[in-house]
């Protein structure tokens, strides 16, 4: 989904870090905060079914995390240069305090965020992300590797991206000498799929605001994994949903109401 097909008043901003760019889709609107933190490649771009189906009760702002979309690269994907990045964009909105939601990677990013700053996070979304992360096997995202990073044509990259050109073709980047690339860099992604991985109870139970948990029966997490992380954290609820890991994009009309119906308890 291009910038070109979303609504009227959202708008694409950026700020720098360091010198370096990181972009992010704001849906509009004076509603309550919502800040929404996407996975490995993916993009801001991807929660804009759910910021028309929250308005205009909420402002959903939805960063293209470093190294994705319109964010630059960085020198490094650990855990807590993203956890910078989030506090540098709402240090720049001005956001005291918002609800955080993440997917997967980025609901990783969202609740270490909320346990080192409480005082800035009303309310957590966990979306597929999982707190046991052990790597015993192979990296996930090898396959990126094997990837071509660019071409002189659109379609001459999507025709060689073979079976995952269904994910990107349609985010494609046009870089300024006219060439073709993919919307992240397969090295930065296996590098911070590498980073991502731990254990990280202590992060998810140490914040208290309420919580909301949705899964996919399909997806990563384990129904006891579910289980532990709705009983050793108080004021979390868990929503199961079906569909599998890509929840946002997979069955978008059950996850805004998903997330609608947590909402409204706050």
């Amino acid at each position: 989904m291009s910038d070109s097909t979303l609504g009227n008043h959202t708008v694409r901003s950026e700020l720098s870090i360091g010198g370096r760019r990181l972009s992010y889709l704001d849906f509009g609107g004076d509603g309550r905060p919502l800040v929404a933190l996407h996975g490995h490649i993916s993009e801001g771009v991807m929660f804009t079914h759910l910021a028309g189906a929250l308005g205009p009760e909420w402002r959903l702002i939805a960063p293209d995390q470093r190294g994705q979309g319109e964010s630059e690269r960085a020198d490094d994907y650990t855990r807590e240069g993203y956890l910078a990045d989030v506090r540098a964009l709402l240090d720049h909105l001005a956001l005291d305090r918002v609800v955080l939601l993440g997917h997967s990677m980025g609901a990783v990013n969202a609740y270490q965020f909320t346990a080192r700053h409480p005082e800035r996070v009303s309310a957590l979304i966990n979306v597929e992300g999982p707190v046991e992360l052990e790597l015993d096997g192979p990296n996930p995202l090898a396959f990126l590797l094997d990837l071509p990073r660019r071409a002189a044509t659109r379609e001459e990259l999507a025709a060689g991206l073979g079976p995952a050109g269904s994910q990107f073709s349609d985010r494609l980047r046009q870089s300024p000498d006219g060439s073709w690339r993919l919307p992240f860099h397969p090295d930065d992604m296996f590098r911070s799929e590498e980073e991502v991985h731990g254990v990280y109870w202590d992060d998810w139970t140490s914040s208290s605001c309420p919580a909301l948990l949705i899964h996919g029966t399909k997806g990563y997490l384990s129904p006891a994994e579910v289980r532990g992380m709705v009983d050793r954290r108080p004021g979390t609820v868990a929503v199961r949903l079906d569909g599998d890991h890509l929840l946002p994009t997979g069955v978008p009309e059950a996850f805004a109401a998903a997330v609608r119906g947590f909402l409204a308890t706050l």
